[in-house]
C-alpha cells in the first residue's frame, strides 16, 4: 500500500510499504479519508514531548472500510462503515490498522471525509466542554477559534447541550462560519476590544465556561470575563503566557488543562457513543475546510496552521476517490 513515511524529523514522502495485517482484538480499515491535525505538525517536526521511533507514518484519524478483522472481533465486520480515533500504524495511509477500541460505526448520513474529521477535534471539544469543564445547560460558553476543526465541533456540542454559545474567530468568512454552526454571537478576535464586547454580550455577567485553543495568547483577559466560578479549559497553547492570579481569586475560577491522550478508556467509550449519535441524528456535521491529495501531505500541515483556517483539512488517499 501507499503511506506517508517520515524517516527524518523533519519532511515527509510518499512510499510503498507492506499492508498491516489485523491481530487479536484489532481492525484493519481501508482508508478512504485522513483528518489533519496540528499536533501532526509538531511531531513531524520533532517538537513535541512524545515522539515516535523512525520511521513511523503520522495519523489518528481516518474513516472508510472495513478491510480485515482479527478472529475474536465481533463489533465490526469486512465491509462495515467505521472512523477511528486512534491508530496502531497511522493512517496517512491506504490502510490503517487500530484497535478495536479505536473503531467507531460511522453513520450511513456521514461521508468518510466528514468521518475523518471525527476522532480528535470532536472528541477533543465533548472531552473539554463536558467532561472537564462540566458544561451545564444554560450557561454562557465563550469558543476562541470557532471556526477552525475543534471550534466547530465544539459550538455543535455546546448548542445540542443547551448552553448559549460565543464564538470568535479572525476572519469574515471565519464569523459566518462560526454563526452558521449554531453561534448566537460572533467576535472578531482581531479587534483589541472584542473581550470587552463579549464581557457586555453576558449583560456584565461573565461566560461560565471558555474553551481556549491559543492560552498563550488569551489566557490572562480570559480570566477577567470569567463570571463566579468560571471555568478555562486550555485545550491548545503555543508558549508561556503572564497572568493576575488575583482574577481567578475574585472569581473562584478554575484554569483546567487537558489532552485527549489522558482520558481514561470508560470516559473515551462515552465521547464516542455520544458522537455517534450526534452524527445518526444530524445533531453534529463535520465541516470540510479543504482536501489534499495524500502525496500532498506536506502541504496540508502547512494549510492546518495558516490563520484563520475554516474546517477541517483532510487528506484523501487513491481509495478514498471512489464514491461514499
Amino acid at each position: 500500500m501507499k503511506a506517508i513515511r517520515v524517516h527524518e524529523f523533519g519532511g515527509p514522502e510518499l512510499e510503498e510499504v507492506p499492508t498491516p495485517q489485523p491481530g487479536p482484538g484489532q481492525v484493519l480499515v481501508r482508508i478512504r479519508g485522513v483528518g489533519v491535525n496540528p499536533v501532526e505538525t509538531y511531531i513531524r517536526a520533532g517538537k513535541y514531548a512524545r515522539l515516535p521511533q523512525l520511521p513511523y507514518t503520522p495519523g489518528n484519524d481516518g474513516a472508510g472500510v472495513v478491510e480485515q478483522v482479527g478472529a475474536d472481533v465481533t463489533e465490526f465486520k469486512a465491509g462495515d462503515r467505521a472512523y477511528t480515533s486512534g491508530s496502531m500504524s497511522g493512517t496517512y495511509g491506504e490502510f490503517g490498522l487500530c484497535k478495536k477500541e479505536q473503531a467507531h460505526p460511522l453513520p450511513q448520513n456521514v461521508s468518510f471525509a466528514q468521518g475523518a474529521c471525527i476522532g480528535t477535534p470532536y472528541a477533543t471539544a465533548y472531552r473539554g466542554l463536558l467532561q472537564r469543564a462540566v458544561s451545564e445547560p444554560g450557561e454562557t460558553v465563550l469558543v476562541h477559534g470557532a471556526s477552525g476543526g475543534v471550534g466547530t465541533a465544539a459550538v455543535q456540542l455546546a448548542r445540542a447541550h443547551g448552553l448559549r454559545v460565543l464564538g470568535t474567530a479572525g476572519s469574515d468568512e471565519g464569523l459566518k462560519l462560526a454563526r452558521e454552526q449554531g453561534a448566537h454571537e460572533v467576535f472578531d478576535h482581531r479587534a483589541p476590544e472584542h473581550f470587552e464586547q463579549v464581557m457586555k454580550a453576558t449583560g456584565g455577567h461573565g461566560v461560565d465556561v471558555i474553551v481556549e485553543m491559543l492560552a498563550n495568547v488569551n489566557l490572562g483577559n480570559d480570566l477577567t470575563i470569567l463570571a463566579k466560578g468560571g471555568r478555562v479549559v486550555i485545550i491548545g497553547s503555543r508558549g508561556p503566557v503572564e497572568i493576575d492570579p488575583r482574577n481567578t481569586m475574585q472569581r473562584d475560577a478554575d484554569v483546567r488543562g487537558m489532552i485527549l491522550p489522558n482520558t481514561p478508556p470508560a470516559e473515551m467509550a462515552s465521547i464516542h457513543a455520544a458522537l455517534v449519535a450526534g452524527l445518526e441524528n444530524g445533531t453534529l456535521r463535520p465541516v470540510i475546510g479543504k482536501e489534499f491529495p495524500l502525496a500532498e501531505a506536506a502541504q496540508a500541515h502547512r494549510a492546518v496552521m495558516e490563520p484563520g483556517a475554516l474546517g477541517k483539512i483532510v487528506l484523501i488517499p487513491q481509495s478514498g476517490k471512489q464514491k461514499d
